[in-house]
C-alpha cells in the first residue's frame, strides 16, 4: 500500500519538468517587462486605475446601470476630481515656487557664509577655497579635454531628455485613454485570465487572488489617503508656524511617505534648511515649531491613520519597502518603482501560501505522521461535512 501511493521517479521527473517550465514561462515574462519598461508605464497606470475604479463600477451596474453609463459616471467622476486637485494645486505651488526661486540668492549666501564655514571648522577641510570663481576657471582650463568630453555627454543627454519628454507627452495624452477602456473591460478581462488558470489549481488560485486583491485595496487606497492626509498635514502645520516654503515641503514630503520614514526625514531637513535661510540665523522656537509639525504628523500616522485606514493587511516591514522601492529602480527604472510595493505586497502572500505549504511537506514534518489542515481548503465544504456527518450520527440514534 505505502509502496503504491510512493510516487515513480517518471512521475517525480514529469513534476520537476512542470515547474521548471513555469520557472522558465516566469523568467520570460520579467525579461519582456524589462524590454518593454520604457513603454509599459501608461499602461501599468491606466491598469491601477482601471482596477480601483472597478467595484464602484461593479456597485453602479447592480443599482440598475448599463456597463457603458457605469464606465462613464466613474470615468468622468475620477477626471473632474483630478481636474479640481490641478486647480487647487497648481497656484499653490506656482506661488510657492515663485517664493523658493525668489530666496535662492539667500540660500547661495547661507550655504557660503553659513554652512560651509561650520563644516570646515567642525572637519578642518577647505571647502570655500574650492568654490573661489577663479580656482574654478583654472580647473576647468586644465581639464579642457574632459569638460568638452563633458559637453558632449551632456548635449546627448539634453537630446535623449527631448525624446524622453516627448514619450512623456505621449503617455500622458494615453493614459486617459487606456484607464476608460480598462474601466469598460475589467470583467471581461478578468473571466479571460481565470479560464486560462489550470482546474486542478482553481481554488488555490482563486483564493490567491482573493487575498491579493484585498492586499492591494488596503495599500493602494488607504496609503493614498495616508500620503494625502500626511501632506496636508505637514503643508497646513509648516505655513502655520510661518514658514514661506512649506506648503512646498510639505507636499513632497506626504508623496514620499509611502517609503518608511523616508518623507518626514526628507521633509524635517528641508524644513530645517528653509527655517534657518529665513531667519538668517538660529531661530529656536521656528525650529521647535517644525519638529512639533513633524512629530504630530509622525503620530498620528503611526496611531492614528495607518491602523485604521491600511491596516495591518500588508504585512510588510519597513526594511522590505525600502529594498523592494531600491530594486524595482534598479532594474526596471522608474516602472519598477511604480509597481515595487504592490508586487512585493503580491509576492508577500505567495510567501505565505508557500510557508504553509512548506510546514505540511515532509521536509518540514519530517517522518513523524501528522494531521494539519491547509488554510486554503475551502472551509465551507469542510464545515459542510462535519454538519452531514453529525445529521447522520443523529439519524442512527446512540449505540
Amino acid at each position: 500500500m505505502n509502496a503504491a501511493r510512493e510516487e515513480s521517479p517518471e512521475s517525480e521527473i514529469a513534476r520537476f519538468l512542470r515547474q521548471l517550465k513555469w520557472l522558465v514561462l516566469g523568467l520570460l515574462a520579467l525579461w519582456l517587462v524589462w524590454l518593454l519598461g520604457p513603454i509599459l508605464t501608461p499602461f501599468v497606470l491606466g491598469a491601477l486605475l482601471g482596477w480601483l475604479g472597478d467595484p464602484l463600477v461593479d456597485r453602479l451596474q447592480r443599482a440598475g446601470r448599463s456597463r457603458n453609463v457605469a464606465v462613464t459616471l466613474v470615468f468622468g467622476l475620477m477626471s473632474l476630481l483630478l481636474v479640481l486637485a490641478l486647480l487647487v494645486l497648481v497656484p499653490l505651488l506656482e506661488r510657492q515656487i515663485r517664493t523658493l526661486v525668489n530666496s535662492l540668492p539667500q540660500y547661495r549666501d547661507w550655504f557660503l557664509q553659513t554652512a560651509l564655514p561650520w563644516v570646515e571648522a567642525k572637519t578642518g577641510l577647505e571647502l570655500v577655497v574650492w568654490l573661489d570663481p577663479e580656482r574654478l576657471i583654472e580647473w576647468v582650463r586644465s581639464h579642457w579635454q574632459q569638460a568638452g568630453g563633458f559637453a558632449a555627454t551632456l548635449f546627448g543627454y539634453l537630446s535623449r531628455s527631448g525624446f524622453a519628454m516627448v514619450a512623456w507627452i505621449a503617455n500622458i495624452v494615453l493614459l486617459p485613454i487606456l484607464t476608460f477602456y480598462f474601466l469598460r473591460d475589467w470583467d471581461l478581462l478578468v473571466e479571460k485570465v481565470a479560464a486560462l488558470i489550470p482546474r486542478d489549481h482553481l481554488d488555490t488560485v482563486s483564493r490567491l487572488a482573493r487575498e491579493s486583491n484585498d492586499v492591494l485595496g488596503a495599500f493602494l487606497r488607504g496609503q493614498f489617503v495616508v500620503m494625502v492626509a500626511l501632506g496636508a498635514i505637514y503643508a497646513i502645520g509648516l505655513q502655520l508656524v510661518g514658514l514661506k516654503v512649506g506648503v512646498l515641503i510639505g507636499i513632497v514630503a506626504g508623496l514620499i511617505s509611502f517609503i518608511p520614514y523616508l518623507g518626514a526625514t526628507t521633509g524635517v531637513v528641508m524644513a530645517v534648511v528653509a527655517a534657518l535661510v529665513q531667519a538668517q540665523g538660529f531661530d529656536l522656537q521656528l525650529l521647535v515649531l517644525v519638529g512639533v509639525v513633524f512629530t504630530v504628523g509622525q503620530l498620528l500616522e503611526s496611531y492614528v491613520l495607518t491602523p485604521r485606514i491600511v491596516g495591518d493587511k500588508i504585512g510588510l516591514h519597513p526594511v522590505a519597502v525600502i529594498f523592494a522601492v531600491m530594486a524595482g529602480g534598479q532594474l526596471f527604472g522608474f516602472l519598477g518603482m511604480l509597481i515595487a510595493l504592490p508586487v512585493a505586497a503580491v509576492a508577500n502572500v505567495l510567501l505565505r501560501f508557500a510557508s504553509e505549504r512548506y510546514r505540511q511537506s515532509g521536509l518540514y514534518t519530517g517522518d513523524h505522521v501528522q494531521i494539519v489542515l491547509d488554510p486554503y481548503v475551502d472551509r465551507g465544504s469542510l464545515e459542510q461535512a462535519a454538519a452531514s456527518e453529525s445529521a447522520v450520527r443523529q439519524e442512527q440514534g446512540p449505540a
